[in-house]
């Protein structure tokens, strides 16, 4: 924790965030900006519930309402909208610099049909939040294999998921379910890519520090690896039977592998291994009746 994130806080009434008061530059565009930061303590994370998906439900207190983490842990350039993971916003592929200058206007243009009105210097909401994903998601297509893009691209659109389906709670009329599910199916498809070139060589996930999903609990490679039958399993297309059985039979095989890790190692999270294997059995189930 920073040392102006330790004043800000031991003072901070009910507020959720601040501002630095050291301006940043950005590393593609070098525009000064002041970045925006959550306020982890006095009581403002209120941890709940684990869902089957990893996400840490965040309860309300009465002292802050409804608390938000994730919209915080990205950050977003608030002229070229240059977005990134906070850990590493500041530190992008060298290579990409380039690239991410050039497609400032195609960054925006991703998001402009969803939110028209966006301000990155004011304190962030769920749209500034999801927008944010959304624009990292883009930033991150530029980067090279050597920084697991295809991991921070499942992380990014997994919570940008998580982030639409709270945006549809408040504003069902908005049609934003049916975006979370569009983003869903992205972290599926992302997911199962960074275990094929993981597997592969073609990519690699050793220099990442912080598999997520949620920002409270490393659940490192074996994350991934449940993530990616659990995606499978409740997204896979069932319209074609033969491919979904193939596809599902590849995906149990992941989960094998955790399930079957687990056995071996008391250092393996509980609450996931038993997960894990509970999706194992249905899987199971179902090749059966298939």
């Amino acid at each position: 924790m920073s040392d102006d994130l330790m004043k800000e806080d031991s003072g901070g009434g009910t507020r959720i965030s601040f501002f630095e008061k050291k301006e940043s530059a950005c590393p593609i565009c070098e525009h000064q900006f002041k970045i925006e930061r959550f306020m982890t303590g006095g009581g403002r994370m209120n941890a709940g519930q684990l869902h089957q998906d990893l996400r840490r439900e965040w309860l309300p207190s009465k002292k802050f309402g409804e608390v938000f983490p994730l919209i915080y842990d990205v950050i977003v350039c608030p002229n070229c909208w240059y977005s990134a993971l906070a850990v590493e916003f500041l530190k992008p592929d060298p290579k990409a610099v380039p690239k991410l200058n050039e497609n400032r206007d195609d960054r925006k243009a991703f998001v402009a049909d969803v939110f028209p009105d966006l301000d990155f210097t004011l304190p962030r909401g769920l749209k500034e939040g999801a927008a944010a994903y959304l624009l990292a998601l883009h930033s991150y297509q530029s980067w090279g294999p050597n920084f697991a893009p295809s991991l921070k691209s499942a992380i990014c659109s997994l919570r940008a998921s998580w982030i639409f389906h709270d945006l549809y709670k408040k504003f069902p009329q908005e049609n934003y379910d049916y975006l979370s599910l569009i983003m869903k199916h992205k972290a599926r498809f992302y997911y199962n890519r960074i275990v094929e070139r993981e597997t592969s060589g073609k990519e690699s996930v050793g220099s990442v520090t912080h598999f997520g999903p949620d920002i409270d609990f490393n659940w490192g490679y074996d994350g991934v690896l449940y993530l990616t039958g659990y995606l499978e399993y409740i997204l896979g297309d069932a319209s074609n039977e033969a491919e979904r059985h193939k596809k599902l039979e590849r995906a149990r095989m992941v989960i094998a592998r955790l399930v079957g890790l687990g056995k071996s190692s008391k250092s393996k999270p509980s609450a996931m291994l038993e997960m894990a294997k509970e999706l194992y059995h249905q899987m199971g189930g179902e090749l059966k009746g298939s």
